[in-house]
């Protein structure tokens, strides 16, 4: 008789055939590059591991699973290994099941406590799901349908072998080919065609004209109407390649396809008639129009030098700045590949809606349900819903959009405004009934339920509880100020007139204490305090939640992932790590020369200018892993300015360039690695995807220096309230208004006296994950895992300059989708949440065009009292709850 043994070790395996069991003949096998163990003419099997005993456990993740096919079970093959009609015994395959691509503690004996503990950092995965391998609840969400297995029968107690013989079939444990995140599964396709081209005339051709033409608009409309930019990004990002397309025809190609000679019109973007894959060329021209999307920050210092400082800046200094402070990001986000990329339980919810998206796009989905409406459908339903439904709130009755019906009883209480506003106040009413207020941060409906928990438990302590009272008690001045402002104050309340501290750009003190010190509404104080927390925690957090799994991944690769779809892009060409160095050593000298172009003493010094890429480096990663995770971004430009007015201290200019180059190396860098990784999901090849933002980048910068060179020169009076066409540069007036303040005045003036007390949020944020982490570990059961202090501190740095009443209404919605409609519709939740997202989007993008041109731009206006009776109220005007009799605050500063 012929014995197969099969010796696991921890990191190696190896097969052989034996005539007894003492006698073996050992046969080395690859695991890694061989997932299938075929042997034929098995009469009985002997599985041993030495040093990991649950490995053979099918209860444990990370276990041996065997496919047994009827005939092929010990039974059926003990007295012979062919049938009555002589065909050879279907084989035996072996498959090593995976797991979520997250730390492990090595233990030789784990229990169930001991897998909670390996997977703890990793809060989107259900622990429950996949210990109870529930293939069950699985089955029929997938994107494809997929055939019954083992999986679904694993409650009756019955071994793998009489599974697998009742089954009949040969089909592998599911989990093997299957992502654990139902997400994933629902969204991203698992199969692939690397032999189809995708880098063709036709996606560059499209790729690089809407990338011309949205930077060029986005550029304009940055000075004018940034709402409407946005709204054109992102109509062209949801609906570019679904419009008939040119391409170069095949080679050979017969003559009646072709409607010229050099070129071939397709009309069916679906079709895979034509030379390319539609759906990835699809991703790389939105990929392309991302870089657009994004623009470049470096604009607003160029605006802000030409038309405040009145400074005569070279061409070349700006080219310069654009390009060095884009290719930063470029570089940091490619970089950033084996530790926000390639693991699979890095998912980037944002991704899984364009996914969803692009896949409903372009694929067939099989056999329609009873039932159901087809994915396409809903989607074209939504979006034409939301589409009709736009013109309601953003029209006709405005007043849906802030509907804070408390303010409207009592119009001139400043008290009921304060805390029921959506303007000034903190949003108590938290109703809204327009897209465009619900989904100001991102979508509601693609953030995880636990990580909007984080949002909304910040929002309801740290500006519905501490905020009021802070402002009631008038702690800080703040009652003779209203509530909630992104401005800043003199002693009379009024906005704070930074021009008179400066001159020639320089900070003058004796007209500072002529003047008044600088005041901040109760919500900027918070906010403050919060953003000095959350610098903080983001360090002491990743380092303790993620940080073995960072030293781990600067040894892995691609090819050592066990993911199915990093085992599908592996047969693609990755790019080399040097290609993303060489791109971000080419920004530092883009700025480094750059910094040396600036007009008169005003400059950033060339050692600040490194120093502020080596902080954008040391902080990229730790925001793509929180924005990876929970779908937040965390913003630090407060730090990064105060960082700033501290090293350079009375220069607006430098700290404008510093912070240009922090935001870009660390905002740019997550958006790039974002793309990278929409590219794993839909498995466009890695080299492709580096030369499509490469080129994009290249291409946005030169055409935005182009336009806002040209918008700069001839709009007369532009960033001001004369200019025409309401070129007033909102943007810019926030950024340079920022440059004033820390670059001018400076933190140390700022944060002193009366607002130091601000300062301790940095030893708070520091210590907050330390007992919770421990705890965590001590009852890994609890929901402990699920706080995520950068994320409870950072997800609400966007107050004060939007109200509380938006995250009250973001969360609101994804309470009932994400949480109500996800435990009690959970396959409806599955098959159309992604696609109901994608389609207000896609709708909201659309009618916000089309109201800008037929109704903005021609000045239409319909005056009722829907549309004003929400301005008319104590919370639209922003009135204090004291009026000053003359000045108030400290008699000296």
């Amino acid at each position: 008789m012929a014995w197969a043994r099969f010796e696991a070790h921890i990191n190696k395996a190896s097969f052989s055939w034996v005539d007894s069991p003492s006698a073996p003949r050992h046969t080395p096998l690859a695991t890694s590059e061989k997932e299938y163990i075929t042997m034929d003419h098995v009469h009985e099997i002997e599985l041993e591991s030495d040093s990991k005993p649950d490995l053979f456990d099918l209860s444990k993740p990370g276990a041996l699973h065997l496919d047994l096919p009827a005939a092929a079970s010990p039974a059926a093959t003990a007295t012979s290994t062919t049938s009555t009609t002589g065909a050879t015994t279907p084989p035996l395959t072996l498959r090593r099941r995976n797991v979520p691509d997250v730390p492990r503690d090595v233990s030789e004996n784990e229990d169930e406590d001991d897998f909670l503990l390996e997977h703890l950092n990793d809060p989107n995965l259900d622990l429950r799901q996949v210990r109870s391998d529930a293939g069950a609840a699985a089955e029929a969400l997938e994107l494809t349908p997929r055939p019954k297995s083992v999986t679904s029968s694993t409650k009756t107690g019955a071994t793998p072998s009489e599974l697998e013989s009742g089954a009949g079939g040969s089909s592998a444990v599911e989990w093997d080919d299957e992502s654990p995140y139902a997400e994933v599964r629902m969204a991203v396709s698992k199969v692939d065609d690397p032999t189809m081209p995708v880098n063709t005339f036709r996606m560059w051709f499209l790729g690089l004209i809407f990338t011309v033409v949205l930077s060029a608009l986005n550029q304009v409309f940055e000075y004018r109407c940034k709402d409407i930019s946005f709204a054109v990004c992102d109509w062209a990002r949801g609906t570019a390649g679904l419009a008939p397309c040119w391409e170069v025809p095949r080679v050979g190609a017969a003559q009646h396809d072709l409607c010229h000679p050099w070129v071939r019109l397709v009309a069916q973007p679906g079709s895979i008639q034509h030379q390319g894959k539609p759906i990835s060329e699809h991703v790389c021209i939105t990929t392309m129009i991302n870089v657009a999307y994004n623009g470049a920050i470096a604009t607003d210092v160029l605006a802000t030098q030409q038309t405040f400082f009145h400074e005569r800046i070279s061409f070349a200094y700006q080219v310069l700045l654009i390009l060095g402070t884009q290719t930063v990001g470029f570089a940091l986000g490619g970089l950033l590949r084996q530790f926000v990329v390639y693991p699979s339980s890095m998912l980037w919810p944002t991704n899984l809606v364009s996914s969803a998206l692009f896949n409903t796009l372009h694929t067939t989905y099989g056999a329609r349900e009873r039932g159901h409406m087809t994915r396409q459908r809903f989607f074209a339903l939504m979006c034409a819903a939301s589409f009709v439904w736009y013109w309601v709130p953003g029209v006709l009755v405005t007043s849906l959009s802030f509907f804070t019906w408390a303010c409207w009883l009592a119009p001139n209480d400043v008290r009921v405004n304060a805390l029921f506003g959506g303007v000034s106040g903190l949003g108590y009413g938290i109703v809204s009934f327009d897209w465009t207020v619900i989904s100001f941060f991102g979508s509601p409906l693609a953030t995880p339920w636990w990580s909007t928990m984080n949002v909304i438990a910040s929002v309801f302590l740290c500006f519905w509880i501490v905020t009021p009272i802070i402002y009631f008690s008038n702690t800080f001045f703040t009652s003779y100020l209203p509530l909630s402002s992104f401005l800043v104050f003199d002693n009379t309340g009024a906005p704070y007139n930074t021009t008179a501290v400066i001159v020639d750009g320089v900070f003058d003190a004796a007209a500072y204490e002529a003047y008044s010190p600088v005041f901040l509404s109760s919500a900027m104080c918070v906010g403050y305090f919060v953003a000095f927390a959350t610098f903080a925690s983001l360090f002491s957090h990743v380092y303790l939640w993620h940080g073995r799994d960072v030293v781990r991944r600067f040894r892995s690769t691609l090819h050592t992932e066990r993911d199915v779809h990093s085992r599908l892009m592996r047969a693609y060409p990755e790019v080399p790590f040097v290609w993303y160095a060489v791109a971000g050593a080419l920004s530092a000298i883009y700025i480094l020369v750059a910094v040396t172009l600036v007009p008169g003493d005003a400059g950033l010094p060339i050692w600040a200018a490194l120093l502020a890429l080596l902080l954008a480096s040391l902080l990229a990663l730790p925001l793509s892993i929180i924005k990876a995770i929970t779908n937040q971004s965390i913003g630090l430009n407060v730090m990064e300015e105060i960082l700033a007015g501290y090293l350079v201290r009375d220069r607006p200019v430098a700290n404008m360039i510093f912070k240009a180059t922090c935001l870009a190396g660390t905002q740019q860098a997550t958006s790039f690695a974002g793309s990278l990784k929409l590219g794993h999901y839909m498995k466009i090849p890695p080299r492709t995807m580096f030369a499509v933002q490469m080129a994009a980048v290249v291409v946005t910068c030169v055409v935005v220096t182009g336009v806002n060179s040209v918008v700069l020169s001839n709009v007369p009076g532009i960033c001001t309230d004369a200019a025409p066409s309401g070129f007033v540069c909102p943007s810019t007036h926030v950024f340079s208004d920022a440059a004033l303040l820390f670059g001018g005045i400076g933190p140390a003036r700022i944060l002193s006296g009366t607002y130091r007390h601000l300062l301790w949020g940095f030893p708070l944020g520091l210590l907050a994950p330390l007992p919770l982490y421990h705890l965590a570990r001590r009852f890994p059961r609890s929901p402990l895992r699920f706080v995520n202090f950068p994320v409870f501190f950072g997800g609400v740095a966007a107050i004060p300059a939007v109200s509380a009443y938006n995250y009250a209404a973001w969360g609101l919605v994804a309470f009932v989708f994400n949480f109500c409609v996800r435990r009690a519709h959970f396959r409806w939740w599955m098959r159309y949440n992604y696609l109901l997202s994608a389609g207000m989007d896609a709708g909201l993008a659309l009618a916000s065009i089309v109201v800008f041109f037929a109704v903005a731009l021609p000045g239409v206006q319909i005056n009722w009292i829907g549309n004003t009776i929400w301005m008319n109220t104590a919370d639209a005007r922003g009135l204090p709850l004291r009026t000053a009799n003359g000045t108030f605050g400290p008699a000296t500063w």
